[in-house]
């Protein structure tokens, strides 16, 4: 009798240690109130771990109440379980069977604003937007997010001592309603007070012209956001914290501090670069943050290219406020020595930017001189004109657009000395992606000009096509009118002493207008790899009844790199009105718009 106990005790304890793993099967419900009770029951968190005989009970046991409360969170509030726990080779089973029954449905509701605050436009849209109303399921999920948007919208329209006063929901399980309701003490309306900035390096009144609001307008959260993205934009300091400060409000009026740190004064760039169009190169640049207390700016840049050499300097005046005015004053130094021309030039410039209905705006006067060589035909011309330049960009990605484009504008006019000239020009790209990979992008450019003496125009205010933002299979500058029969002997002459800059066998001096559009095709095989396709088309031409159409097609590599978008391409001409042929690499490194 003593071993048949101690034997059938050991047993006991034998079974009572057994432990194996454990399995869930919920069934009943879909997606996404599946994924929310198989996350509410604990049991389903022990899967594949190991478990004794009596956790895998209690866990089981616990599962049915865990889902039935998870399931009043979305309106079901008579939900019921069952099922069964069953011990397998492995350890334990458990199949739990759910039945939700009805949705809980809103019958009364009443959530009351106070005017004038319920009028207010983030208010009214709040209001608009809660969930759920009278006849709608009960979220319990959705109600606290809409009860927080409220509070959320009153707080940033300057109601910052709105309370709840009256905020219950009311579960009638026999009608199988709830009752909502909610009400709000809104209490004063906030101003704007005094703003105090503090750590400015700029003398005082300058950061002034930033704030978006005088004192006395009511307190507006998106106002106190976009101040400071102005002065982060302003790109003075290395730290901007703005805070309304809420302890020192008085009579419904809240002053705004500003704590700031000054950045490093100065900006140092250098790199270097591959472009198909202008050869290899180095750059750099020195850019002063701020080169007095008053907050103008400076910038100096170079660049040395194969084929084209840059000095440039900049002065900038900030006129801060809601149009973000500027008044910038240049100088730079250009010289080009492509296959078509040569020239070396000196720019002049001063103009206003703002930002105008929508547009980025440039109005200035340009002074441009200099010497030049196109088609081996010397030339010099000293210009002055005013100019006006527009440009809008839409994009969901800047550095990977899939829903975008980019629009320019510009229009040019000079009295002389050298000549008379009236020019216009265009620049528009659309971007849009389709499917997961794939993305269309086109591309069209229209220039005209009228002249007096065309010899008189520089290089770099005619038109030429070809190149990586032009015709793609076509060198840079390369298509446009041919030099005339009366200047060839001096060309000529020049080609047979072996004196010549350009390329003889292409003798391109630029058209008085252009024509250019691009169509292009990409897939990208991973997200960050991929390939193109591409058709480009059009002309530089004097005379209407000249054009010419130069077709480019091609394909490429693209890759989506750490300092940006990386083309790389094929083109090859189709059909050449003047029998070229032949391959062109085009590399492009840069945004997409």
């Amino acid at each position: 009798m003593r071993r048949a106990g101690a034997t059938l005790l050991l047993l006991v304890v034998q079974i009572g240690a057994h432990a194996g793993t454990i399995t869930t099967q919920i069934d009943g419900v879909d997606d996404p109130l599946k994924a929310a009770v198989g996350a509410a029951a604990e049991i389903t968190q022990y899967e594949k771990q190991d478990v004794s005989a009596a956790q895998a009970q209690r866990l089981y046991k616990n599962a049915g109440e865990q889902i039935v409360k998870a399931l009043e969170a979305y309106g079901y509030y008579s939900a019921k379980t069952d099922g069964e726990l069953k011990e397998t080779p492995q350890g334990w089973g458990a199949i739990i069977h759910v039945r939700a029954g009805e949705r809980l449905q809103v019958g009364d509701y009443a959530v009351d604003v106070p005017s004038p605050a319920r009028e207010e436009k983030e208010v009214a849209a709040a209001l608009a937007n809660f969930t759920p109303k009278a006849g709608q399921p009960f979220d319990s999920t959705a109600y606290e997010k809409s009860k927080a948007a409220v509070q959320s919208a009153l707080f940033a329209v300057g109601y910052l001592d709105a309370k709840q006063v009256v905020h219950k929901v009311e579960v009638s399980r026999s009608a199988n309603r709830a009752a909502i309701a909610l009400k709000w003490d809104v209490g004063e309306r906030y101003r704007f007070g005094e703003v105090i900035f503090t750590g400015s390096q700029l003398n005082d009144g300058v950061l002034d012209r930033y704030i978006p609001w005088r004192k006395g307008d009511f307190y507006s959260q998106s106002r106190l956001l976009r101040l400071q993205q102005k002065l982060v934009d302003a790109d003075y300091f290395a730290i901007v914290d703005v805070q309304p400060d809420k302890e020192s409000a008085k009579d419904g009026v809240i002053p705004v501090n500003i704590t700031l740190a000054p950045a490093p004064r100065n900006i140092y760039t250098a790199g270097i670069f591959v472009d198909s169009d202008i050869g290899p190169g180095v750059k750099g640049s020195i850019t002063r943050r701020w080169v007095n207390m008053r907050g103008h700016k400076a910038k100096v840049e170079v660049e040395i290219a194969q084929r084209e050499k840059l000095l440039a300097g900049t002065y900038t005046i900030p006129l801060p406020g809601d149009n973000n005015r500027a008044y910038n004053f240049g100088v730079a130094y250009r010289n080009i020595d492509t296959a078509t021309a040569q020239s070396d030039t000196l720019r002049l410039t001063a103009n206003e930017t703002r930002y105008w209905h929508g547009w980025n705006r440039t109005i200035g006067i340009n002074a441009l001189s200099g010497t030049y060589t196109v088609a081996n035909i010397d030339g010099n011309s000293t210009l002055v004109y005013p100019e006006v330049s527009l440009e809008r960009k839409r994009a969901d990605d800047m550095s990977f657009v899939r829903d975008g484009y980019s629009l320019s504008l510009d229009a040019r006019a000079s009295p002389g000395p050298s000549t008379r000239f009236v020019q216009a020009r265009a620049d528009a790209k659309w971007i849009r992606g389709f499917g997961d990979r794939q993305r269309l992008i086109v591309r069209g450019s229209l220039g005209a000009s009228a002249v007096g003496d065309f010899d008189k125009l520089p290089p770099e205010l005619r038109f030429f096509g070809g190149g990586d933002r032009s015709i793609r299979g076509y060198a840079y500058q390369t298509v446009g009118p041919p030099l005339p029969a009366d200047r060839l002997p001096i060309a000529i002459a020049k080609c047979n002493t072996g004196k010549s800059t350009t390329d003889c066998n292409n003798l391109i001096i630029g058209g008085k207008n252009l024509a250019v559009a691009s169509a292009e095709y990409e897939y990208y095989f991973t997200p960050n790899w991929g390939i193109g396709t591409f058709v480009d088309a059009g002309d530089a031409f004097s005379a209407f009844g000249d054009y010419k159409t130069h077709i480019g097609t091609g394909f490429g590599l693209r890759w989506r790199s750490p300092v940006g978008m990386v083309r790389a391409d094929l083109g090859f001409p189709v059909n050449d009105p003047e029998g070229r042929h032949g391959v062109q690499l085009h590399l492009i490194i840069g945004p997409d718009l």
